[in-house]
């Protein structure tokens, strides 16, 4: 593969699963834009592709069929399936995110359950915070789980959900004990067909088209108790230690996106390239996209060496790589000018694919809050 990138000194399964991805993007995924676009969903050669070149393995623990690879390569993953549609990095990524929970808080029977399962491809996860009046502010959750024997009762909707009725277990996020507030939050995993359970509208979107978002309603859904995601009230907890670990995955997309918006602007720019103006935008945005993968690839290292606080390094990656993300497309649509508004010239897609990545997993303002709480906390 053509370096177009700095040495990051990858090894060779690192730079061989990279080569993997850029494959499939390249032959199975980029052909079929426009119609993953107009589907809403990753339709079933582009899963079965992801599918048979490994990559679900790159969740999974190699203990429960998966490949022995961490958050690194997680994000080199979700970097070149961006880099060609950011819909389907994030459909993907989203199995990653909806399983997450289950790794650091789950028991061995849950694990061995639904774990070998994803890394054979066999199901989806989805993962289910998000609520009207709880968005960024997780802590908000109004859905309530209540205790009934064997079973817990959740009643309550969630929102934005993304895999939301494609998915085939969702981890969902409910109130066991609202006095005790984000203390009292638990998880469940919730499987499809549940009774009680139903998918709810599904979004019209500016971006990331080519996956589905939907609303999720919960109408005295009976959870057997042995779905509980470790104890009562430290549903919250998982989250958290969730996202620390998914937002380097976030900032790849973003990265994607960006990388993919600089190849275009530079291939395309045709008679301009000569431009010191149109040289300058490349240039500026070639730098920034460098150093967001720099910040994202030393993150994902640190998480992977087992270092025990990350949350200011990826709350830092996800806001830097998601605002270059949206700064590099609008520059390379006015690199490309007019042609750049054309659905011809995939840049148009890219800034809408952009914009969520400020949003979603937490918005930049909210990320912005979490560093500045972290580096209070060190400093003081």
């Amino acid at each position: 593969m053509l370096q177009l990138t700095m040495e990051y000194f990858l090894s060779d399964r690192q730079k061989e699963l990279r080569e993997r991805t850029r494959r499939v993007a390249e032959t199975v995924i980029k052909p079929r834009v426009q119609e993953l676009e107009k589907h809403g969903d990753l339709i079933a050669e582009v899963r079965s592709e992801l599918v048979a070149a490994g990559l679900y393995k790159i969740f999974v623990p190699p203990e429960y069929g998966g490949e022995d690879f961490g958050i690194l390569e997680l994000s080199l993953v979700v970097e070149e399936l961006a880099r060609v549609c950011a819909g389907v990095a994030t459909a993907y990524a989203a199995t990653g995110l909806g399983s997450m929970p289950l790794i650091v808080s789950g028991n061995e029977e849950q694990k061995q359950r639904y774990l070998t399962r994803i890394a054979r491809g066999e199901i989806v996860f989805a993962f289910g915070l998000t609520e009207p009046e709880a968005g960024s502010d997780a802590a908000n959750v109004k859905t309530k789980a209540v205790k009934d024997g064997d079973y817990y009762i959740i009643n309550g909707q969630k929102q934005f959900i993304t895999n939301g009725g494609v998915a085939d277990v969702y981890t969902i996020f409910a109130s066991t004990n609202p006095a005790r507030g984000a203390r009292g939050i638990s998880a469940f995993l919730v499987e499809k067909g549940t009774p009680g359970f139903e998918i709810g509208k599904e979004e019209e979107k500016l971006g990331i088209k080519a996956s589905k978002t939907c609303q999720l309603l919960f109408n005295d859904c009976r959870v057997p108790k042995e779905n509980l995601l470790g104890k009562e009230g430290l549903g919250y907890i998982a989250a958290l230690r969730t996202f620390d670990r998914t937002r380097p995955g976030v900032a790849a997309v973003a990265l994607g996106i960006a990388q993919g918006a600089l190849e275009a602007a530079a291939r395309r720019s045709g008679g301009l390239k000569d431009d010191p103006k149109v040289q300058k935008i490349l240039a500026d945005i070639a730098t920034k996209v460098e150093a967001a993968r720099a910040l994202i690839y030393a993150t994902a290292r640190m998480i992977d060496a087992g270092v025990k606080r990350f949350t200011k390094e990826s709350a830092m990656s996800k806001v830097f790589a998601s605002d270059v993300a949206m700064e590099a497309t609008i520059e390379a649509i006015q690199v490309l000018g007019e042609k750049g508004l054309l659905k011809d010239y995939e840049v148009e897609k890219m800034m809408r694919d952009a914009k969520i990545t400020q949003i979603y997993e937490g918005t930049n303002e909210i990320q912005r809050l979490v560093i500045a709480s972290e580096l209070i906390k060190e400093y003081a």
